[in-house]
């Protein structure tokens, strides 16, 4: 079977989904999908021939590839070994690609069920935004058996740009937790300083001038800095909800693997706090103007 007749299954349209399944139908990839409350309008994938399965099993038995684009763990493990689940529908080849954020000792033991179902899997877990993933200019980082990647490689470049080999099953999604912990981190602590910086009665132009010609020059000070300077948090809009997930994943990975973890400990109580203070849907940029407002209590 030649790679553009590969007929592929995406479980999660969401915003990050969507933007996948308009791309993969940009480069002429056979396109089904689950049917979700959860999922974007979806109209427009149907209008270019995408057919919407009412169950995980149902896609898979029509699917030779499954993309499952889905918040974390719990819900990767639901869409795979639920009553109807992508399992039940596997059949002998089909190759599950998992580009959600999660824990990899769980990804080490649905490869196994994938594998025992006689699939094939790999972790592809993303990063950037929606908008990258409906241009088509993700960043993959890639975990399993080499000659399937490069085998799979022409579907991954159709919605990225940048694609890394990490290694091994679960190397991907080890990765990803590294990669958002740095990124997570330096985010919590440019707003912890931006909101004592306001208690300070610091300008905010001149913390963000300071930082921007010193060490606090990069990606997490462009991103935060429309919200430091006028409350516009459209540079990074990830929720707190799931920054707070994913850096609960990465001191899961750090218990496995025996790591230090005491910096991402402080990062993930002030996440926690924020979450349980009724702030889970806010956006990471929105800690600033949530912990000035701790303070003032």
């Amino acid at each position: 079977m030649s790679s553009k007749q590969q007929r592929v299954g995406m479980i999660g349209v969401g915003l990050m989904g969507h933007g996948i399944a308009s791309s993969l139908q940009r480069h002429d990839w056979p396109l089904n999908f689950l049917e979700h409350p959860g999922n974007q309008p979806v109209e427009d994938l149907i209008a270019k021939g995408a057919t919407a399965y009412p169950t995980g099993a149902a896609l898979a038995s029509h699917s030779d590839v499954i993309i499952l684009c889905v918040t974390g763990t719990p819900q990767v493990e639901e869409v795979l070994f639920s009553d109807g689940g992508v399992l039940e529908g596997l059949h002998s080849g089909t190759v599950v690609i998992d580009c959600s954020t999660a824990i990899p000792s769980s990804t080490l033991r649905i490869a196994e069920a994938v594998e025992a179902a006689g699939g094939r899997f790999l972790d592809a877990p993303m990063t950037r935004t929606p908008k990258e993933a409906a241009e088509g200019r993700l960043n993959l980082i890639v975990g399993g058996d080499h000659e399937l990647f490069e085998t799979q490689l022409p579907l991954l470049q159709s919605y990225a740009e940048n694609i890394t080999h990490a290694g091994s099953v679960g190397s991907g999604h080890k990765l990803k937790l590294l990669h958002n912990f740095v990124s997570v981190g330096f985010s919590t602590v440019l707003a912890e300083a931006a909101a004592c910086a306001e208690q300070g009665s610091i300008e905010a132009e001149v913390l963000v001038d300071v930082l921007a010609h010193g060490g606090g020059a990069g990606t997490v000070l462009e991103r935060l800095r429309p919200y430091i300077l006028s409350r516009d948090d459209s540079g990074f809009r990830f929720s707190i909800a799931n920054a707070h997930k994913d850096l609960g994943y990465y001191l899961t990975m750090a218990n496995d693997t025996g790591a230090t973890k005491s910096a991402a400990a402080g990062i993930y109580q002030v996440l926690d706090d924020a979450e349980s203070s009724g702030h889970a849907h806010s956006t990471i940029p929105e800690l600033v103007s949530i912990l000035t407002d701790q303070a003032r209590k």
